[in-house]
């Protein structure tokens, strides 16, 4: 499983590398949100529920396979060739996005239906520990991204995207690095968004799992997971429009910045990440004659 995140995850992860966001990449963070499967980080699962959650991750990963990824290949194309023809631009980063966004979804919904049958399917202990899970969660992402004075944040925050672009373009330069720590303090106060937003909707989607023998549970699953913009604090609401103008603008300074080896690095990733795709086993069946 941990596999398949590392491909989707790579995927977008062009976006993340020019500042699509702050801590871990864009679509595993997104993903750890819509994929019921994480929830086994959360909750002990029984033998029999083991039994169904495996044939039932076959067969979605199985259909993302087939179904999702030779889209991601598409998308992969029209990203290489912004890079060649040197038109990483504001309006094209917009389209790329929008384009990972609808992959995300669709994604979401087609595992939906997957997420209520195991969430129904779990007792009252398993809730608890569920929800204990959460406020775990919370309280160390507090702790590592929140606490910290503000000034700090901006610091560490810069550091980790110089870092991911070192990867992904090599060596920056004294120029690229100070728009990085430009970017970095635009952002701000931007975690303590974040994760007030995170405890909002873990706060409604443990409302729900309480509630998940009722009539409305599968509309109020299917929100929470599909369409959870919905539910974001007006707050970070703001604050992710913010996260994106900020990650699109860094993106477009940053490549016209670049030095033909960056771009050639650039390029050689991506292709890395096509490759990992074509070699997946799944992909070459849903070739074959």
């Amino acid at each position: 499983m941990s596999r398949w995140f590392k491909h989707i995850a790579a995927l977008l992860l062009f976006t993340l590398a020019l500042g699509a966001c702050s801590r871990v990449g864009l679509a595993y963070r997104n993903l750890d949100v819509i994929i019921p499967w994480t929830l086994s980080d959360y909750v002990d699962m029984h033998g029999e529920q083991k039994d169904w959650f495996n044939e039932r991750l076959k067969e979605h990963l199985s259909w993302h396979c087939t179904t999702q990824l030779p889209g991601y290949l598409d998308w992969l194309d029209r990203l290489q060739t912004m890079v060649e023809t040197n038109q990483v631009t504001d309006a094209a980063l917009q389209a790329r996005t929008a384009e990972a966004k609808q992959a995300i979804a669709e994604t979401a919904q087609a595992i939906t239906p997957s997420a209520i049958e195991l969430l129904q399917g779990l007792d009252d202990k398993q809730v608890a520990e569920m929800n204990d899970a959460f406020a775990k969660d919370l309280r160390k992402r507090q702790q590592d991204y929140v606490n910290p004075p503000l000034t700090e944040q901006i610091a560490e925050r810069g550091a980790r995207m110089v870092k991911r672009l070192n990867d992904w373009l090599g060596p920056l330069s004294a120029t690229q690095e100070q728009r990085v720590m430009a970017w970095s303090t635009a952002l701000g106060d931007q975690n303590t968004q974040w994760i007030a937003n995170r405890a909002h909707w873990q706060k409604q989607f443990s409302a729900a799992v309480a509630q998940r023998k009722s009539p409305e549970f599968p509309q109020r699953i299917e929100t929470l997971l599909v369409n959870r913009e919905r539910l974001w604090t007006p707050e970070y609401q703001k604050a992710y429009a913010n996260t994106e103008a900020q990650a699109r603008a860094l993106a477009v300074d940053l490549m016209a910045e670049s030095t033909p080896q960056q771009r050639q690095r650039l390029l050689k990733k991506i292709d890395g990440v096509r490759k990992d795709f074509n070699d997946l086993k799944c992909l070459k069946a849903s070739k074959s004659p």
